[in-house]
């Protein structure tokens, strides 16, 4: 076993060790197996100990062995070559930070900026699009190692209030609080347990929000209503998660207020693909207390939600029109058969978002996974399409009040740009592009098809520098998510160009059970069709090899979350057609997921050992639950955060301790290394230095193991 302190001697056998590609020496991690059976099966699990105790909390032991393990990959990936020059490269890069695009309370311009060696980004205003601007909230001030993050900001009508939630340390328990903008004071008001969702008042005194009624139970959500100055405790419940039955844990409750405060919408997830709707005379409520549901859409297999323009819900719905359409509603009347189309569904293309501007909608399709926008009228006649400098993903940021608006763009070679617009002119001024040093003009994009194992065609993405010879032999990483109806479109990352800029190939497919065909391109790679995205994502593999892009010698995966329980059970399923895999704060044990923080919110994704049928399936496919003793597996790299409350840390460290079993039984010199940062969660809120170490850390695992460093 590896021990903290390295000698001189230890320190120089192990990068003889990484040179000759010998076996490492991993922390012990016993066997010692619970049966458990399910359906009549007898399951076996030798590592439950590394879950915690039976709560899943973290113990002295298993601290004790993460602490071992987190040593040796530091070990590791310190002293690989290059690490001091590419991280000094991945600085530069990241210190040009990003502005977002701002939300407009009258003439307040309210936006996060993150710049120079900053560990986290700073609220800031201008008085005028234009004006000088001014810190309301820097983080960066209120926690020594920059653990502190902004979650999220709500501005009030007249701008003189500003909601935010802050978490520390990646947990996302975001506590909410108050600012009066013109003093700087932060006021009394301070709400905890996740709040988050605030809809304010067109009084400016009082908002709707959503929190957990207790923080250790992610299933406890409610709906409340707050007026400022008072204590959180006297806000009354508008509306609660169910306490039982199915719907008690899935996503549960959300709400929106209209701008002029007369209607609240309610929706409720029903599953990871469908909601119900209300809607409620929020005035009613108000003067007399009387808290009235009006059935808008209700006990359909449907995705519903949209903005509400005077007496109006401009409903985005996928019922009846998978690619999804809007339909307005009249909120005096919300039957089904009053419902008009504003704007149809359309083949081939997938309706992400409507967003309304003073007397305009904005659409944001897709369209074979690239951005569309266009703009129509309220009763919805075109008014004609919002130009894009090319192929990439973007979205319009705009108000009730004004045509005003801010378009943001990205894509593979293009930065992340802020531009403002006039929805009316149509016309367009450069309001923040970051510096990049980088030269976009060397990289070569082009989306290709290829079939699956069934014949389905699905497109994925090829980025490279040109020129690019295609011989076999290039690394190349490929990556992708599949699930949950998320979409992978082409996005800007500048710490990708050190990889492309040495000759690496990158890869992103869109997988089925992503949203970019929508609707039934989700639902054909969920729960018993999971297995549709592995075999998606093993035929890009196959057809990057085929093609002479790479081969599996020179060939990494890399996922985090969904796609992290994506690259394990490729990498377990296929081990000959991978070198490298990594897995973020993924989820690995199938059969036992569900048990652990907010995991039941995803059974409607995956399913539930609970259920006999389910059961079947999901252990066919479990990573965990389908590793060989005999098969030689490639090198990986497993992470996860000690704070992640979303993804249980027990599916990284069992996986891990599985997988070195397996190495160690066969003398195996690929690495498995894992990773647990004790100071993050599932990702989100990391300071630049943490993330600067992550990126360095991935890249030179990757280059390590498909042959970019010295004796690699």
């Amino acid at each position: 076993m590896f021990h903290p302190r390295l000698s001189l001697f230890v320190a120089l056998a192990l990068c003889a060790a990484l040179h000759a590609d010998a076996p490492l020496d991993y922390p012990a991690s016993p066997v010692e197996p619970v049966d458990e059976t399910l359906h009549g099966r007898t399951v076996t699990d030798p590592y439950r100990y590394l879950e915690g105790d039976e709560q899943g909390r973290l113990t002295e032991r298993v601290a004790r062995w993460t602490d071992a393990q987190n040593a040796l990959t530091r070990r590791v990936l310190d002293g690989l070559p290059g690490r001091a020059a590419l991280e000094a490269r991945l600085a530069e890069l990241m210190e040009v930070g990003y502005t977002t695009a701002p939300a407009m309370r009258g003439n307040r311009y309210f936006y996060r900026k993150r710049s120079g060696k900053q560990a986290q980004a700073v609220v800031m205003m201008r008085v005028g699009v234009d004006g000088e601007p001014r810190v309301l909230i820097n983080p960066n001030t209120l926690d020594a190692k920059g653990l502190l993050t902004v979650g999220w900001i709500a501005p009030s009508h007249d701008g003189r209030l500003l909601a935010f939630g802050t978490y520390r340390a990646g947990d996302e328990i975001t506590t909410l609080h108050l600012l009066d903008v013109d003093t700087g004071e932060w006021l009394a008001d301070e709400i905890p347990g996740k709040a988050r969702g605030v809809y304010w008042l067109p009084d400016n005194k009082a908002f709707v929000y959503r929190r957990l009624a207790d923080v250790a139970n992610p299933y406890s959500a409610q709906i409340k209503l707050h007026r400022v100055g008072t204590h959180h405790r006297h806000d009354p419940v508008l509306f609660e998660q169910y306490k039982q039955g199915p719907l008690a844990t899935t996503w549960g409750p959300g709400a929106s207020l209209s701008r002029d405060g007369r209607w609240l919408v309610l929706t409720y997830s029903t599953s990871t693909s469908s909601n119900d709707v209300w809607v409620v005379d929020f005035d009613r409520y108000r003067r007399t207390g009387e808290f009235v549901k009006t059935e808008v859409v209700v006990g359909e297999k449907a995705s519903s939600w949209g903005p509400v323009v005077g007496d109006t819900l401009y409903l985005h719905t996928d019922l009846d029109a998978p690619n999804g359409r809007v339909v307005a509603v009249d909120l005096h009347r919300p039957g089904r058969q009053r419902w008009r189309t504003v704007i149809a569904e359309r083949e081939g293309m997938v309706l992400g978002s409507v967003s309304v501007a003073r007397g305009v909608l904005v659409a944001q399709f897709m369209h074979h996974a690239s951005t569309r926008l266009e703009k129509f009228d309220l009763a919805g006649e075109p008014l004609g399409a919002i130009e894009l400098p090319n192929l990439g993903s973007a979205s319009v940021t705009t108000a009730q009040d004004r045509t005003e608006a801010f378009l943001t763009f990205s894509s593979f070679n293009t930065p992340y740009t802020v531009y403002r617009i006039d929805l009316k002119t149509g016309e367009r001024v450069l309001w923040d592009k970051p510096d990049v040093p980088v030269d976009p003009s060397i990289v070569d994009v082009k989306q290709v098809w290829f079939k699956s194992k069934d014949g389905t065609r699905v497109p994925m993405f090829v980025v490279h520098k040109k020129g690019l010879k295609l011989d076999g032999a290039n690394p190349t990483i490929l990556a992708g998510y599949g699930g949950f109806g998320i979409s992978l479109t082409p996005r800007f990352s500048s710490t990708r160009f050190p990889w492309l800029e040495g000759g690496g190939v990158y890869a992103v497919v869109n997988l089925r059970g992503g949203g970019e065909f929508g609707k039934a391109w989700h639902e054909a790679g969920k729960l018993d069709r999971k297995q549709n995205v592995f075999d998606d994502f093993i035929a890009a593999a196959e057809w990057l090899v085929e093609n002479k892009y790479t081969s599996p010698a020179h060939l990494g995966v890399s996922g985090g979350s969904n796609g992290g329980l994506l690259t394990g059970a490729v990498a377990v399923q296929r081990p000959d057609l991978f070198a490298a895999v990594i897995s973020d704060v993924p989820l690995l044990d199938m059969i036992r997921y569900q048990r652990f923080l907010m995991a039941r919110y995803w059974v409607p994704e995956y399913g539930s050992s609970e259920d006999a049928a389910q059961f079947a399936y999901l252990l066919k496919y479990s990573p965990y639950h389908n590793v060989e003793p005999t098969v030689r597996y490639p090198a990986m790299f497993i992470t996860a955060g000690e704070n992640d409350t979303r993804v249980h840390p027990l599916h990284a460290r069992k996986f891990a301790a599985l997988m070195q079993s397996v190495a160690q039984a066969h003398d195996d010199a690929n690495p498995v290394l894992l990773w647990v940062d004790r100071d993050s969660g599932h990702g989100g809120g990391k300071p630049l230095n943490l993330r600067i170490r992550d990126v360095a850390d991935a890249r030179l695992f990757m280059m390590w193991r498909l042959g970019m460093l010295d004796g690699g």
